[in-house]
C-alpha cells in the first residue's frame, strides 16, 4: 500500500503503527488527502486486525495541528462544508468502532482535529512535556468541533469540563489531560513507545466505562441543567447575534448528539448558519492573519534570549517580567528600592502558582524572578525593557547608564506607549540600538505586542526584538515611529468620537449600549 503522508508498520507480535507525516509540511494538518488515507489504513486493518493500533506523529513540531484551514476556508457554501465535515465525522466513527483497540501517543500540540481523532481512540497517552497541549480551537474560529469532539469529549470527562473546553477553546497540558480524565497516562519522552504498545495491549476498559456516576447524569437526565448553566455563562462574555458559535456548541451537545450536520439548516445554530455568519469569516481572517504576525522574527533566528533585565517594577514593569519568567526565561527586575520591587514579586508568585498549577514549578519560576535594586543584571542581560513612568528626560538619563553598560549585542527597548522613540533615542551614543516593545495591559491576556522601530532603529535589531516576542508567546506586531502607534492611533478616534457624543448631549449609559449592541466587548465611556 503506497501511501504519501502516513506509514503502516506492523511489528512481529501484531502490534501496527500509523505514523503521520504530512508531505512537504513542517506540521502534521488533516487534508483531504491525509483523511482519505486513514481510511485505506482502516481499510488494510479491517482485512488483517492488528492486536492494537498507535497513532504517532514523525513530526518533531508536534502530533496534529488540526484540519486543514485553508481548505476549509475553500468551502465557501454550506454545502462544501457540509462534504469536509461529513468526512470526517464518517471517519472518526469508523476509527472508534473497530474491534481492536487504538491508542493515541500525543507528543507536542494535538488540537482540533487532531484531538478528535484522539478521542475517536481507545486509549489516548500524553507525553509530558511543555509543547504537548490538547486543545478545541474551533469556536475561536467562529465554528464548531465537527469531527466528534462534542460527542466524546462529554462522555469521557464529563461535561462540566468538556464544554469550558470546547467553549473557550484553552488549551490543556499534559499533566491537566492526565488529571482531568483526557490522557489516561502522562509519560516522560524516553518510556513513551513503550508505555504506548503495554497500555493498547493491555485490555484495560476504556475511561468511557469509568465515567462517574454523577457524571453520567449530567450527560443524560440532567444534560438541560448543565446546558442552561453553560449558556447563562457564555451570555455573560458574548451575545448570540454576534458569536453564535458557542451557543451552537451547547445546542449541538444538548439536542443533537454532538452531531453538527443533525442541526436542521433554518436553526441560528446549523453549520449552515455558521458558515454563512460574518463572525466567522472575519475570525478566519484574523487567524491568518495571526499566523502572518507569527513569521515576524524568523530573520533573527540564531537570536536565542535567556535573561532578560526588567527595570521599573510598576504594574507593566512587573507583569511583563513574570510573564518573561512563565516562558522560561531568567528576569532581573529593577526599581529605585527593595520596597518597591516587592509587590510585583509578590503578585508574580500568585501568577505562578494559578498557571502552572504545581508549587514546585512555582516555586522555581520564582527562583529565576530575581530582585536587582542596584541593576547589576544589564551587564549580563540579552534583553533589557524600560518600563518607568512616561517623563523623557527620566527615560533618556536611564538609557544612558543602560547603554553605557549593556551587552554589545543585548536588545535596548522601551515600553513607552506616548514618547516617540526617536525622542528617547537622542541622547543615545548609538541610536540604532534603540527598540519599541509595547505590551499591553493585562500582560498576561493580551498576545499582541508592537515592535516599534524609530528612523535611526537597525533592521536587525527590530528583529531580534521581533523573534525575542515570539519567544515569549506573543505576536509580534512591526510598527513605525508614529504617535499611538498602531493600537492606540486606532483607539483615540473611537474614544474621541465617544465623548463628542457626550457632548452633544447623549447620554454615556446609550452611547455604551449602543456599542456592545454594535459588538464591542464594553463600552467606550
Amino acid at each position: 500500500m503506497q501511501l504519501q503522508h502516513w506509514k503502516l508498520e506492523r511489528e512481529g507480535d501484531g502490534l501496527a503503527w500509523a505514523i503521520l507525516d504530512t508531505a512537504n509540511s513542517s506540521t502534521n494538518t488533516l487534508g483531504a488527502a491525509v483523511m482519505n488515507e486513514l481510511g485505506l489504513i482502516l481499510d488494510e486493518c479491517e482485512k488483517s486486525p492488528p492486536k492494537g493500533l498507535i497513532f504517532k506523529s514523525a513530526k518533531e513540531a508536534g502530533f496534529i495541528a488540526g484540519a486543514n484551514i485553508e481548505e476549509f476556508v475553500s468551502a465557501d457554501t454550506p454545502e462544501k462544508a457540509r462534504v469536509l465535515i461529513q468526512r470526517g465525522w464518517d471517519t472518526y466513527n469508523r476509527l472508534a468502532a473497530v474491534s481492536y483497540p487504538t491508542l493515541a501517543l500525543v507528543r507536542g500540540h494535538c488540537m482540533g482535529g487532531g484531538t478528535e481523532l484522539a478521542l475517536a481512540c481507545r486509549y489516548r497517552i500524553a507525553v509530558d512535556e511543555p509543547g504537548t497541549k490538547f486543545a478545541l480551537p474551533e469556536v475561536m474560529l467562529g465554528i464548531v468541533p465537527g469531527w466528534g469532539g462534542m460527542l466524546r469529549l462529554p462522555q469521557l470527562v464529563g461535561p462540566a469540563a468538556a464544554l469550558d473546553m470546547m467553549l473557550t477553546g484553552k488549551n490543556i497540558d499534559a499533566k491537566r489531560a492526565k488529571k482531568m480524565g483526557l490522557a489516561d497516562e502522562c509519560v516522560p519522552p524516553r518510556v513513551m513507545d513503550n508505555a504506548a504498545r503495554m497500555l493498547v495491549l493491555s485490555g484495560k476498559p476504556p475511561r468511557e466505562e469509568r465515567l462517574p456516576f454523577m457524571q453520567k447524569l449530567m450527560n443524560g437526565p440532567l444534560k438541560g441543567m448543565v446546558a442552561s448553566g453553560a449558556r447563562k455563562q457564555v451570555a455573560k462574555r458574548a451575545r448570540q447575534e454576534h458569536y453564535p458559535a458557542p451557543y451552537a456548541i451547547i445546542d449541538q451537545w444538548q439536542n443533537h448528539g454532538g452531531n453538527t450536520l443533525a442541526v436542521p439548516a433554518d436553526r441560528p445554530t446549523s453549520l449552515d448558519a455558521l458558515v454563512r455568519h460574518s463572525t466567522t469569516r472575519n475570525l478566519i481572517r484574523v487567524f491568518f492573519l495571526q499566523d502572518r504576525l507569527k513569521g515576524f522574527g524568523k530573520d533573527a533566528r540564531d537570536f536565542a534570549p535567556r535573561h532578560v533585565h526588567a527595570v521599573g517594577a510598576g504594574v507593566m514593569g512587573g507583569d511583563v517580567a513574570a510573564w518573561c519568567v512563565l516562558r522560561g526565561m531568567t528576569v532581573t527586575l529593577q526599581d529605585q528600592n527593595i520596597e518597591r520591587i516587592a509587590p510585583a514579586i509578590g503578585r508574580a508568585a500568585k501568577f505562578f502558582e494559578k498557571k502552572l498549577r504545581d508549587k514546585k514549578l512555582a516555586r522555581f519560576a520564582l527562583d529565576r524572578l530575581i530582585a536587582d535594586p542596584k541593576g547589576d543584571g544589564v551587564r549580563q542581560a540579552d534583553v533589557i525593557i524600560e518600563a518607568i513612568f512616561e517623563n523623557l528626560e527620566a527615560k533618556q538619563a536611564l538609557f544612558a547608564d543602560i547603554e553605557a553598560r549593556a551587552k554589545p549585542d543585548a536588545v535596548l527597548a522601551s515600553n513607552t506607549s506616548s514618547l516617540k522613540l526617536s525622542d528617547i533615542a537622542a541622547k543615545f551614543k548609538d541610536p540604532s540600538r534603540l527598540v519599541g516593545i509595547h505590551f499591553f495591559n493585562p500582560v498576561a491576556m493580551m498576545p499582541l505586542v508592537e515592535v516599534v522601530a524609530s528612523a535611526a532603529t537597525a533592521p536587525e535589531v527590530a528583529q531580534r526584538a521581533a523573534a525575542f516576542v515570539r519567544r515569549i508567546d506573543k505576536l509580534p506586531l512591526p510598527v513605525k515611529d508614529a504617535p499611538g502607534f498602531l493600537v492606540n492611533a486606532v483607539l483615540a478616534p473611537y474614544m474621541n468620537e465617544a465623548m463628542r457624543c457626550v457632548d452633544e448631549g447623549i447620554a454615556p449609559e446609550t452611547i455604551d449600549a449602543a456599542m456592545v449592541a454594535f459588538g464591542m466587548p464594553m463600552g467606550p465611556i
